[in-house]
């Protein structure tokens, strides 16, 4: 059978939008023209792929087709491009957004002229892993960790980079007249964690294995929030990336973590069995600019990783 691409891209809007009126307008085509598409699709694959009884929603079929679906249409862009020589855009789904991630993708991808990149924000990790198995986007960037249920199946990742964290604390911190601190240090305070600690891994493992026993979250408003709540309670401590800009200093210090560094790693993570063709070409991006900057050191003796990223940190050395 050969696939009308037009019929694809049709059925792949309508799932997105689960609105056949939504899904013409972007289409920009007649509400009766789309129906006709995804009647006309249904006949060839002789099967239903949308209840449309109590509200429009894909059948056991139509989801099992999405994925490919989506996969279909990606590949046709391609060989439009190949022809074309118009670039490849790559769609990088990332997460952890008040330590910044972007701006670690964009030291790797300067100067590799044929990559396009196309950000997306998520949510958290498993949210962005739902995105990469759905083929809602190629990459995902952030700090991955296994996923309960088996939620990360058919991904997989790279390491690409190890970034100390510092203890942020108001001017008016018992310890913020120090010059570095032990995360030890820190067992009096309160961790403040920008969002719910459930989402949260990296704070939590790191409060659970140096007995931060006080710990309190709350809804991630942004970086102002987090700033201004740590210069606001002189009892909390955040940790933040060493290289991270924060918008506004003043009432704040910074210090770093010593005896050990805790380190936080950035990942990049994509489905097995569907690599985008300039794959290879920003994984190099990452190891050339990585060894220039160093970015995967990690000494046992002196660093500190949670359990779950000492394998990842092995397997990038190799």
């Amino acid at each position: 059978m050969d696939l009308d691409l037009g019929l694809v891209r049709a059925f792949a809007e309508t799932a997105e939008t689960l609105h056949f009126g939504r899904a013409a307008e972007q289409l920009g085509t007649s509400q009766q023209a789309l129906s006709k598409r995804i009647a006309r699709l249904e006949m060839l694959l002789a099967a239903r792929l949308f209840e449309r009884a109590g509200g429009t929603r894909l059948t056991e079929a139509g989801r099992r087709f999405l994925p490919a679906a989506r996969e279909a249409l990606v590949a046709g862009e391609r060989a439009v491009a190949a022809v074309t020589g118009a670039g490849l855009v790559i769609r990088v789904d990332t997460w952890g957004h008040l330590y910044a991630p972007m701006r670690t993708v964009a030291q790797a991808v300067d100067g590799l002229g044929e990559v396009r990149l196309e950000p997306g924000p998520g949510r958290d990790w498993p949210s962005v892993a739902r995105s990469l198995l759905n083929g809602d986007a190629d990459l995902g960037f952030g700090r991955v960790h296994p996923l309960p249920g088996g939620g990360d199946a058919g991904l997989t990742q790279r390491l690409v980079r190890l970034e100390p964290v510092d203890a942020v604390v108001s001017a008016s911190h018992p310890l913020a007249g120090a010059a570095e601190l032990r995360p030890l240090d820190l067992r009096d305070s309160v961790l403040w964690c920008p969002a719910e600690l459930s989402r949260l891994d990296f704070l939590r493992r790191f409060a659970d294995e140096f007995g931060i026993a006080r710990r309190q979250d709350g809804p991630n408003l942004g970086l102002d929030h987090l700033v201004q709540h740590i210069r606001g309670d002189a009892s909390c401590f955040t940790l933040f990336p060493a290289d991270a800009p924060l918008p506004d200093h003043a009432g704040l210090r910074s210090i770093p973590l010593t005896a050990p560094t805790p380190l936080y790693a950035w990942s990049l993570a994509w489905r097995e069995s569907h690599a985008h063709p300039l794959l290879d070409t920003l994984l190099r991006g990452f190891t050339e600019v990585g060894r220039s900057r160093r970015w995967l050191d990690y000494t046992p003796d002196r660093d500190w990783l949670p359990d779950t990223d000492h394998a990842d940190s092995a397997a990038a050395e190799r």
